[in-house]
C-alpha cells in the first residue's frame, strides 16, 4: 500500500499496486466503490501479465482518508488522483474508470493531461442530473443531515443490493453524499465536453442492458471508441470481464511495450 498527500492537512489517498513494465494501468472505481475489489481479477487476467497496475481509492473511499472539511467535488477527486500519480512516477498511463470514476478520469485528462496517456471511461457520468436510480440521485435526494445522520445512508444502503452494499459500506457516508451532490451537478466545463475534446485516445464502454448511450454520435464523430459490451449492465468488469479485459489491453498494448513480469512481484 502506498499514499500521498492530497490537501494542506497532510490528508492521503491511498493505492495498491502491482509491479510491472510499461505505461502504467490505473484503475479508478466508481461511487462507494474501491479500485481492489471491482478490478483484481481483471489485472490477474495473463493478457496484462508483466504490466505495472495501479488500483486508486478516491478520497472518502476504500482506504483513503475522508477528511471532513472536503469538498468532493469532481475536480478535487481529480486533483487527489493526481497527487497519487505524481507520487507513484505515472505519466502517460491508461486510465481505466468506472462510473464516478470515469468521470474522475476525465477531469484528470483535462487538468492535468501530462499524467494520462489514454482513456477507457466505463458508464461514466457524462452529462448533469441523470435519471433517478439508486446511485447518485438516490443519494443526493437527501439532504446531507438526512443522508449522514438522519437514516438516509442505512436506507440507500437497504436498496442498492448486496455487492454494492459491501463497498459502499465502507465508504464515509459524508464523502458519498458530497460527491454524488457534485457528480449529478457536474463541472464546468461539462464532464461531455471535457471527453470530446480531450487530446488522448478514448473508449467509452456501455453496457447492452443500461440501453443506449445518448450522444453517442457525437462522441463518435470526436474519434471516441464507442463500445457496447453484449450482456452487460452497469457493471462490466463483473458481467463481462472478457470485453472489459480486452478494451483495457488494447489501450495497454497501443500506449507500451509489455516485458516480462518483474521478479520483485507486487509492491506493497
Amino acid at each position: 500500500m502506498r499514499e500521498a498527500r492530497f490537501d494542506e492537512r497532510g490528508s492521503v489517498i491511498r493505492w495498491t499496486e502491482a509491479a510491472g513494465e510499461g505505461p502504467a494501468v490505473v484503475f479508478v472505481h466508481g461511487l462507494g466503490a474501491a479500485s481492489t475489489v471491482y478490478h483484481a481479477h481483471i489485472a490477474a487476467r495473463p493478457e496484462l501479465a508483466g504490466r505495472r497496475i495501479l488500483f486508486v481509492d478516491l478520497p472518502g473511499h476504500g482506504i483513503s482518508d475522508r477528511p471532513r472539511d472536503f469538498d468532493y467535488s469532481l475536480q478535487s477527486h481529480a486533483d487527489a488522483l493526481a497527487a497519487a500519480l505524481d507520487a507513484a512516477g505515472v505519466h502517460g498511463g491508461v486510465i481505466a474508470g468506472h462510473s464516478m470514476g470515469g468521470s474522475v478520469a476525465i477531469v484528470l485528462a483535462h487538468r492535468r493531461p501530462d499524467l494520462v496517456g489514454r482513456l477507457v471511461v466505463t458508464e461514466g457520468n457524462l452529462d448533469p442530473f441523470p435519471p433517478p436510480a439508486a446511485g447518485s440521485s438516490g443519494i443526493a435526494s437527501y439532504t446531507e443531515e438526512e443522508f449522514v445522520r438522519g437514516g438516509g445512508f442505512a436506507r440507500v444502503l437497504e436498496r442498492v443490493g448486496p455487492t454494492w452494499a459491501a463497498t459502499m459500506r465502507l465508504a464515509d457516508p459524508l464523502a458519498l453524499h458530497r460527491s454524488a451532490a457534485h457528480l449529478r451537478r457536474g463541472t464546468e466545463p461539462m464532464m461531455r465536453e471535457m471527453f470530446v475534446h480531450a487530446r488522448v485516445p478514448r473508449v467509452y464502454l456501455q453496457g447492452e442492458l443500461s440501453g443506449d448511450l445518448p450522444g453517442a454520435d457525437g462522441l463518435r464523430a470526436a474519434g471516441v471508441d464507442v463500445v457496447t459490451v453484449p450482456g452487460a449492465g452497469h457493471n462490466i468488469m463483473f458481467d463481462n470481464p472478457d470485453a472489459f479485459t480486452d478494451a483495457v489491453v488494447a489501450q495497454a498494448r497501443t500506449a507500451g511495450p509489455v516485458t516480462a513480469p518483474s521478479t520483485a512481484g507486487h509492491a506493497a
